[in-house]
């Protein structure tokens, strides 16, 4: 099955209409046509089914003809993750974690950070493509870059848990989880964590946890992390 993404759709939508660069993709480039099914998500739950009235490279209507809710999971997971250097293996974290079953995500910039910026128009099409290619009637939140300080002040729901390589009291992460409970995991750049910024999460309530034995990079940890919580609500 191929999935299509439009965050524009509800369910309240009896006919919809492509937008010219999908509608383009979808006549010339998988030549659908009249009469052909499609399947519609808007990120939020809902999958459509749709019958293409018109298809044209400027413009492609399709009719609902069904829809169903996907329910939502048992809990919610939320990783803060430091921007890495090679901005590409940030994006295959994304990627990979949207299949694996992620809600939010935010870019945490640390004091040992060596990327400060991030590009989130590209991150978000990453996010999309994912949602669609894993079936998933969900797209992972993105939020805007935030330095880890300001990231403290939010307030937070669930098991709270930051991952540092320092040899220190840390827990097993997964001797730790708990099903069904939301949770919110830290994980910081090339360079660790700074004992200040572990103090701080500390400070916040943030269980101190080691991902194994062996030290991982950024991009790896979280993966790690996301389905750690995966496999314990399976």
């Amino acid at each position: 099955m191929q999935l299509f993404y439009s965050p524009d759709i509800n369910e309240n939508s009896k006919d919809f209409s492509f937008p010219r660069d999908e509608s383009k993709h979808i006549a010339k480039v998988l030549r659908k046509s009249v009469g052909d099914v499609l399947k519609i998500t808007n990120g939020k739950g809902w999958l459509f089914t749709g019958e293409i009235t018109l298809a044209t490279q400027n413009k492609c209507l399709v009719s609902i003809i069904s829809k169903t809710f996907q329910k939502q999971k048992d809990y919610t997971l939320h990783l803060a993750v430091a921007p890495t250097k090679m901005n590409d293996r940030y994006e295959w974290f994304l990627e990979k974690a949207t299949e694996i079953g992620i809600d939010t995500v935010t870019p945490i910039i640390c004091d040992h950070s060596e990327r400060k910026m991030i590009k989130p128009e590209r991150f978000k099409r990453i996010l999309q493509s994912a949602m669609k290619q894993s079936l998933s009637c969900y797209m992972p939140k993105l939020n805007n870059a935030i330095t880890f300080k300001s990231f403290m002040e939010n307030e937070f729901k669930g098991d709270l848990f930051i991952a540092h390589c320092e040899e220190t009291d840390r827990k097993s992460l997964k001797k730790q989880l708990n099903p069904k409970t939301d949770v919110t995991i830290l994980i910081g750049p090339e360079g660790d964590f700074s004992t200040k910024e572990i103090e701080l999460a500390l400070n916040h309530n943030f269980i101190p946890v080691t991902l194994g034995g062996t030290r991982l990079r950024t991009e790896t940890a979280a993966i790690v992390a996301c389905h750690s919580v995966a496999f314990v609500n399976e």
